[in-house]
Parts: C-alpha cells; structure tokens; sequence
C-alpha cells in the first residue's frame, strides 16, 4: 500500500506544482475562456488544465514504471505505455481545441484513433458477464462496443465540465472508487495504477479549479480525464467474469453517463445536431432550480459518493 500512496501523492503534487504554469501557457496560446450567455463565469479564464494533469499523469506513471522495474509493481508494461501514447493523442487534440476550436469531427476521428490504439494493445471488452455467471463472447463486436464506451465515457466527462470543480471532481470520487474495486477484486495493476494516478491528478487540480476557479479543464483536461478513466475501466471492472462487479463502473459513472444520454436524446428530439451546445445538463437544471453554484457542485458530489459507496457495499457482500 506504501507504493500506491507513493504514486498517488506524486500525482497530486506535481499537478499542484504545474497548474500555474499551465495557467501562463494558456495566457500565451490564447487558451482563454470567455463569458457569454452559455458561461457561468462572468471573467477570462484560461482553459488548459490539460497541461498540468498530463504532466502530473507522467510524473506518477514514471513512478508506477520505476516501481514495476523494480519488481515493486507488477503490470503489462506494453500495454501501460500504449496507454500513456494514446494520452498524449488526446492531450494534442484538447490542447488545439482549448486554442483554435477544432471541429467536433476532427475531435471524434481523434478519439477513435486513440482510442483504437489501446484496444490494439488488449484494452477491449471480450465479453458481457449475465447474472447467472454465464458469459457472452463478443467476438467481432468487442472492438465496436469497446470503441463505443471509451469514446462514449470521454465525452461525458467533457459535458459534464459545465461548473468550476465539477468535472474534476466527479472523475476523482468515481477513479478513487474504481481503485478501490480493483484492490478488492485483485483486478490488474495497470487499472489500478491509472486510477490512482487520477484520483491524484483530479484532486490536485481541484486547489485551482474549484469555485471560483483560477484555471478550467478545458478540452484537454475534460478528454484526457475522460479517456483514461473509460480505458481503466475497460482493463478493470469490465473485464470480470462476475456480474456484479461488471455492472460497477456503469453505476459509479451513472451522473455521467446518465447526463450524456438525456443530451443526445434531447438534441435528437429537437433535431439539433448531437454535437451542439445547450444549457440543459443536469448542472444548468440544478442551478435552475436556485442551487448556488457551489451547492449544484457539491449535489452531484454527493450522488457521485452515494453510487461509489453503493458499488464497494455490492463488491463486499457478494
């Protein structure tokens, strides 16, 4: 336990320590985010909180690779450091869009690219476990599915980033309870790894991020937030042969997910494309209904921490 929290407080710190200079980054690129009648924020905000998670991410994954070195760790290296090549595809894409607006497009082909490249590397659904311990192969459609929640998952978290410290904060309750799930199932270390390193990483930010927050995610803190905890998932809970613990990581993710499937069948209803903005997320509706900023932040923590623990009272007993 000595090396996880090793590899967790290297996570933090070095987000902590980085966050600044990411900040004057973004006043250099022009990664600014300014208010308009979408925003909550009423003053320029620079936007690439990417940055210093990616740099904290390394930083602890280096740790992590020392240690399997060392015998300390043992996990697949090849696929962990697909993994950390398939990060920095989507921390290039988050970047350019936090500076020039890249086309949704553009962003879905780059995510599929990344994406693809850990599935090549065996981070793929195989099969879906029912709940008579009976097992459904997936064959040819393994990479489709798989391709489906990484992409799916990466996306939610970015339309969850609407409020200072939300997305941020979420990602750090639901890879904190993941990590969890994994040390209790003996799952791989290489899931268990990255999402330390994400509860670390969120967490960190937090300290800047958190209302009134001095810097946001961006798209290159909310994707690559998003894309390492969908593959993580994918290499942990989703790989179990036990229904229960199969079905964790859905009801740890539920807000999410949750939030993303009613904007797609709101914009569908509508007939808006799938892709364009609105301010109807959960978020948008508890502030509607005169939350305050901080209080429709820490509502949906709470829901967050709610499912968490409902999810490792569900691994313990059964």
């Amino acid at each position: 336990m000595l090396v996880f929290f090793l590899i967790f407080a290297v996570a933090l710190l070095t987000t902590i320590v980085f966050t600044p200079l990411a900040s004057k980054l973004a006043h250099i690129f022009g990664a600014i985010d300014h208010p308009n009648e979408r925003k909550i924020h009423a003053n320029d905000i620079p936007r690439m909180g990417g940055f210093s998670i990616f740099i904290g991410f390394i930083f602890a994954a280096g740790v992590a690779i020392a240690c399997n070195l060392l015998g300390i760790l043992h996990f697949d290296l090849v696929l962990f450091s697909a993994i950390v090549a398939a990060a920095f595809i989507i921390l290039g894409l988050g970047i350019a869009d936090d500076i020039w607006d890249i086309r949704p497009e553009v962003k879905l082909v780059c995510q599929i690219i990344a994406a693809s490249l850990v599935i090549s590397f065996g981070a793929s659904i195989d099969f879906i476990s029912n709940p008579f311990n009976g097992l459904v192969y997936l064959s040819a459609f393994a990479f489709p599915i798989t391709l489906f929640w990484i992409v799916g998952i990466t996306n939610s978290i970015n339309l969850l980033d609407g409020l200072d410290g939300l997305a941020a904060g979420v990602v750090g309750i639901s890879s904190a309870a993941l990590f969890f799930v994994s040390l209790i199932k003996g799952q791989s270390e290489v899931a268990s790894v990255i999402l330390l390193v994400l509860s670390g990483v969120s967490f960190g930010f937090l300290f800047f991020n958190f209302n009134p927050a001095s810097i946001f995610l961006g798209d290159s803190g909310s994707y690559l937030l998003g894309f390492l905890l969908a593959v993580a998932s994918v290499i942990g809970a989703l790989k179990s042969t036990l229904f229960v613990v199969f079905i964790i990581p859905i009801l740890i993710l539920a807000v999410p997910i949750l939030d993303t499937a009613l904007a797609i069948l709101r914009r569908i209803f509508l007939r808006k494309h799938i892709f364009q903005a609105d301010g109807e997320h959960i978020h948008h509706r508890l502030l509607a209904a005169g939350f305050s900023h901080r209080g429709a932040v820490l509502a949906i923590y709470i829901c967050c921490i709610i499912l968490s623990l409902i999810a490792l009272v569900l691994i313990t007993v059964l």
